[in-house]
């Protein structure tokens, strides 16, 4: 069937296009309503509210390194930086508490978080502009 060489790096293709297709439309959002809610949180906790404007940096422009693969390890870093500190800002209280449903209600920022380590220890693959 596949090699292996061939299926890990189509595995590493749809890992990459998973997480930074699914976090772009963070990151459009961010673009369309602002991230001032961000700024705030960010000097409720003591920090500089231009912080804030990094989350570009994670749900735009890495996403889009991982995408291409340019730089997917450092893009996979932006990302894995980007959702330690959404996870740190906004979903604390979230930590331990499950759905209505049973879910985690973090699952999707632990998938985001993960995807992202797992890219920046697998590195992008052969199917990419700058493989790594």
């Amino acid at each position: 069937m596949f090699s292996s060489i061939t299926g890990d790096n189509i595995g590493k293709l749809i890992l990459r296009l998973t997480v930074g297709g699914l976090m772009i439309f963070h990151g459009i959002a961010k673009l369309s309503h602002g991230v001032d809610f961000i700024a705030a949180k960010l000097t409720e906790n003591g920090l500089p509210a231009e912080l804030a404007y990094g989350v570009y940096a994670g749900e735009l422009l890495a996403p889009v390194l991982l995408i291409l693969g340019l730089w997917s390890r450092v893009g996979a870093f932006i990302v894995v930086v980007n959702m330690v500190f959404a996870v740190g800002l906004m979903h604390m209280g979230d930590l331990l508490t499950l759905t209505q449903h049973g879910g985690w209600r973090l699952e999707l920022q632990a998938f985001f978080l993960l995807g992202g380590l797992a890219i920046l220890f697998l590195g992008s693959g052969r199917y990419a502009f700058r493989p790594d």
